[in-house]
């Protein structure tokens, strides 16, 4: 496999206890079975305003996924169907985004992996610049460029870039342990006894 599609088969649970950097809870994914791994592309947006979004779709390289926060009013509809429409035309895998969205049913259908806080309707301005490829911080866990997020219905990770292989590896590891333990448990042993808990 690879490291894309590793990724995104260790999921988020187990590489959160394998060294990546969890965000904290609030964000959710649009749609039932979202998933997302890649490189970051960070952005800030300007209060009320999401035209430096349309820079970073505009800019994006293909299999990267935009981390956005908001400086300001969080709960207007800061991605939309021609947002989604845009980025899958540049080959964008997902994005990230501390503020709410819109177009649910639209971004489903459509299939493009989308995690936010909400859905909300008001349309954001056009009109100020904000920040791309500068470090934002997003629930708490600093994102800078060079890293890499994954993303599914469990949360988002944030690994760091010259840690890629440590953490894949070390998930791998976490994986096969689980899985031994399963075939442990169907045997008929407990928990009790397989982790040494009192």
């Amino acid at each position: 496999m690879g490291l894309v599609a590793d990724l995104v088969a260790l999921g988020s649970a187990t590489l959160g206890e394998s060294g990546a950097r969890p965000l904290r809870p609030g964000l959710s994914p649009v749609w039932p079975g979202a998933r997302a791994a890649g490189p970051v592309r960070p952005v800030r947006c300007a209060v009320g305003d999401n035209l430096e979004i349309h820079h970073a779709v505009a800019a994006a390289a293909t299999g990267e996924v935009l981390v956005a926060v908001v400086d300001g009013e969080p709960e207007h509809g800061w991605w939309g169907e021609v947002l989604t429409v845009a980025a899958m035309a540049r080959g964008v895998a997902g994005l990230v985004i501390d503020a709410c969205v819109r177009d649910s049913a639209a971004i489903a259908a459509r299939g493009f992996p989308v995690w936010s806080s909400g859905l909300a309707l008001p349309g954001a301005r056009k009109v100020t610049r904000g920040q791309m490829g500068t470090p934002i911080v997003v629930r708490g866990t600093t994102v800078s460029p060079g890293d890499w997020v994954v993303a599914d219905e469990d949360g988002i990770v944030v690994i760091d870039g010259d840690r890629l292989d440590a953490v894949r590896d070390a998930g791998r590891g976490r994986a096969e342990r689980e899985a031994r333990m399963f075939e442990e448990l169907g045997l008929g042993r407990t928990t009790i006894e397989l982790l040494g808990l009192g």
